[in-house]
């Protein structure tokens, strides 16, 4: 056998694999045929599948003795390994180390992320590893180091791990940027990157592709795993909870399961449901099971305390949230729970994936609805997971933000031509839109801070020599930017307060953005007018009229599309009904015949008279985000046409809006115009608009979060910034931050988007249907409206009852309708 023939595995691989009693399997192969064909390869297996040494073999390959033919081992950087996660690329270090170590390979293995020591980081740059662990922070750092070129000029491999989880986002283009740069250095450079949850593989191998060329991206299969064992949990005697969110009908039938089971993962959708599950599971645990709880607001040395007692196996279950959503192979799970609605089938199948880690062994996994919707949105999941069918964030052109902190991390490393950088930040996907004109206003902030600000030193980083290349204007801002440089914006919360001080807790920040002067919303048990955002600070007072906004309700994931049309396309399969408990069966069924059922393609909506006002439910299935976004919309048009609203609530599924008069036509409310007069207008007068530029105004290097030896505090950040966004707005307005805080407050923050597809479905068929009184549909919204439900998950109990009592009313059959359907 010629061991060196392209596509070969080195016999000294081959014997390690027969040692542990495996075998290569069919897509691992394929990972190394690919690179020894000089090809980009994207992989997409199952949870188990050995995804990450596929990524590696290629690299495991070149130093293997049989394939160095007497010719020495590679020196420097051979292999780059970017994850998006450190824990991930420690973990990954870690079982990297074991076939290195007994097949015998000269191979060094180092990580590199903002913990690694300043001494280590030096080290690096002038005696590189051969293969380096690091994120697309850090990886961007590196490149702004004058030596870049060359510690990167032998870099022969990029593998990126979990790629999903950061490509369609700003995370995502820094590292396409990074990539560009990187191929530029060494044309013959190959990419790979690995995945178990892509819904579209081909978007994926384009943005993995130089721009132009996915053809040389071979997209490659995994071997199918063993399916995976996907159950819905359901109350024994009890019926499935109209309205909630925390499910805790379940705690009883969950110690069972995690009794009977070695070790369960316990995942919830928010920090706060975590605490609360945790909390319930304790006061049930009468067993003393050793349960522990793991989530991003925990500190490092928590979070390390659990994952340790995960690794030895000291744990019986684990509450936690998406921190461990990706692939950190721990302990002897046997068993996920998902409590909640799942949001979505990729995310769902990702968490699944935790369970077993064995591509020949089902993963075990239970579902536990909170509510009758949430029990529609597991019963889609299910049925995606089952047919392999994927979901996904969309791509989306790259921010400037992040090509501004690319154009100066590249200028830290030395002068630069820019006809020369155009070119090559236009070989990512994410920026081959980048024309002439909008790299030189890029070029011009960079250097001055723009028009308005030019006249300010400070502004100034890079300047044009006569020859036109670009160059630093002091090696001070080199020290700067990595001092700075980064993607992630640690959000911030609001403190709500009176104006005499008195603090009624925290709200986050993306919902008191989303507030304006005057509005009114439901915290702590009382109704508030909002003054005025100050310094992070919510400034409230007790309001005069009932609650526009009836509770806060904290971050959530949004339904994705795909389980959303799911669900819809299930409510409109009457015959598929027989599948579901009978107390859904019977919710959908008297739905059916007092009403009408939401439809693909269609918008329903309805108006009905409660206690004293107008209601008109709309079912749009966009997510929590869009229907909060559209609520604030559709409230300012029925102002100014009289209707006089008084609120709104907003969940994944529904959107309702109630008033003084009955809306007759809701078309007129939800015409496409509503994106170009009410949203402008709302968006400008709200907090959105700011807080998107601090954020971009922090990535593009505008203002500076650390400094030496200290670091700003998150109020001195705001202060800054909101000085710099009044300056820009008033003299101009037209500011390459200013622009970019727009896309992000389009896309990201009011999910504009989702917005914008339900006012199509609007344009194209509405089903508005006026009753007597409430729907069972509208049920699970209205017992929101008037109870607090902080994310805790502690006013259950209240949405409960309100929920039972809703139902009487929603459910009550009529004589007449009784006699009628006897005949």
């Amino acid at each position: 056998m010629n061991t060196n023939a392209p596509g070969s595995v080195p016999p000294e691989i081959a014997a390690w694999f027969d040692a542990r009693g495996w075998r290569v399997r069919r897509h691992q192969a394929a990972m190394l045929e690919a690179d020894d064909r000089g090809q980009h390869a994207l992989l997409v297996a199952d949870t188990g599948a050995g995804k990450t040494l596929s990524g590696f073999l290629p690299t495991l390959a070149a130093f293997c003795s049989s394939r160095l033919d007497g010719v020495p081992a590679p020196e420097g950087l051979h292999t780059l390994y970017v994850s998006p996660l450190k824990a991930l690329a420690t973990d990954v270090q870690r079982n990297l180390l074991a076939p290195i170590e007994e097949i015998g390979l000269p191979i060094r293995v180092e990580t590199r992320s903002g913990d690694t020591p300043s001494d280590r980081k030096a080290r690096q740059r002038s005696r590189p590893p051969h293969v380096l662990l690091t994120t697309p922070e850090s990886l961007s750092l590196l490149l702004s180091y004058p030596e870049a070129g060359k510690l990167f000029a032998g870099l022969q491999r990029v593998v990126i791990d979990e790629v999903h989880a950061f490509a369609t986002g700003k995370r995502g283009d820094l590292l396409a940027l990074a990539l560009s740069r990187l191929q530029a250095i060494n044309p013959a450079l190959q990419r790979a990157a690995l995945s178990a949850t892509l819904a579209d593989p081909d978007e994926y191998r384009a943005w993995l592709a130089p721009w132009g060329e996915i053809d040389s991206v071979e997209l490659v299969h995994g071997e199918p795993g063993a399916e995976p064992e996907v159950d819905i949990l359901l109350p024994r005697e009890e019926r499935i909870p109209w309205s909630g969110h925390a499910a805790t009908w379940a705690i009883p039938q969950l110690i069972e399961q995690i009794r009977a089971h070695r070790t369960t993962l316990v995942f919830t959708n928010t920090r706060f449901l975590a605490e609360y599950i945790f909390q319930e599971l304790w006061d049930a645990n009468e067993g003393n099971l050793p349960i522990g709880i793991h989530h991003g607001s925990l500190s490092r040395e928590a979070r390390r305390k659990v994952e340790a007692a995960m690794a030895d196996g000291k744990l019986r279950a684990l509450v936690c949230t998406a921190s461990l959503d990706l692939g950190i192979d721990w302990g002897d799970i046997d068993l996920v729970v998902q409590m909640g609605a799942p949001k979505g089938s990729s995310r769902l199948l990702q968490r699944i994936g935790r369970a077993n880690h064995r591509l020949d062994t089902p993963s075990e996994a239970v579902l536990v609805p909170g509510n009758r919707f949430e029990f529609l949105e597991a019963f889609a999941a299910q049925q995606a997971v089952r047919e392999g069918q994927r979901d996904g964030d969309p791509f989306r052109p790259g921010g400037l933000d992040v090509l501004a902190q690319h154009v100066m991390a590249v200028a830290c490393a030395g002068p630069f031509r820019e006809d020369d950088l155009r070119a090559e930040i236009r070989s990512a996907l994410s920026y081959a839109w980048i024309e002439e004109d909008t790299f030189s206003r890029v070029l011009e902030f960079v250097a001055t801070g723009g028009y308005a600000l030019r006249s300010y030193d400070r502004f100034r980083r890079i300047v044009r020599d006569r020859d036109g290349t670009w160059r630093l204007t002091h090696p001070e801002h080199a020290a700067r930017h990595r001092l700075n440089a980064g993607i992630i914006v640690d959000a911030e919360m609001l403190d709500v307060r009176f104006r005499n001080g008195r603090s009624l807790g925290k709200v986050e920040e993306g919902f008191g953005a989303s507030l304006e002067p005057g509005d009114t919303f439901r915290f702590a048990g009382m109704d508030l007018e909002v003054e005025g955002l100050k310094d992070l600070e919510l400034i409230v007072r007790a309001a005069r009229r009932s609650a526009t906004i009836p509770s806060y309700s904290g971050q959530r994931l949004p339904i994705s599309t795909h389980l959303a049309d799911r669900v819809r396309a299930m409510l409109s399969d009457r015959a598929g009904w027989s599948r579901f408990p009978d107390d859904v069966r019977e919710w959908l069924e008297v739905q059916d015949w007092r009403s009408h059922l939401p439809a693909p393609g269609r918008l329903l909506v309805e108006s009905f008279p409660h206690r004293g006002l107008e209601y008109t439910s709309y079912y749009t299935f966009e997510g929590w985000n869009a229907n909060q976004s559209l609520g604030m919309l559709v409230t300012r048009r029925m102002e100014a046409r009289g209707l006089g609203p008084l609120g709104f609530v907003a969940t994944d599924y529904t959107l309702i809006v109630w008033g003084l008069k009955p809306v007759e036509d809701p078309a007129i409310l939800l015409s496409p115009d509503i994106l170009t007069h009410e949203f402008v207008d709302w968006v400008q007068q709200s907090y959105l608009l700011r807080r998107a530029f601090r954020e971009v105004a922090v990535i593009s290097g505008l203002v500076e979060r650390q400094q030496p030896g200290k670091r700003k505090s998150g109020r001195q950040v705001t202060f800054s910034t909101d000085l710099i966004y009044d300056v820009l707005r008033k003299y101009e307005p037209d500011h390459l931050l200013i622009q970019a805080a727009w896309a992000d407050a389009r896309a990201r923050m009011t999910d504009v988007g989702r917005v914008a597809d339900v006012l199509d479905r609007a344009g194209k068929e509405i089903d508005h249907v006026r009753l007597e009184r409430i729907s069972p549909l509208s049920v699970p919204a209205l017992s929101m409206i008037g109870r607090e439900n902080l994310p805790s998950g502690a006013a259950d109990d209240d949405l409960l009852l309100e929920a039972e009592s809703l139902a009487s009313v929603a459910m009550r059959v009529d004589p007449a309708m009784e006699e009628e359907e006897g005949e």
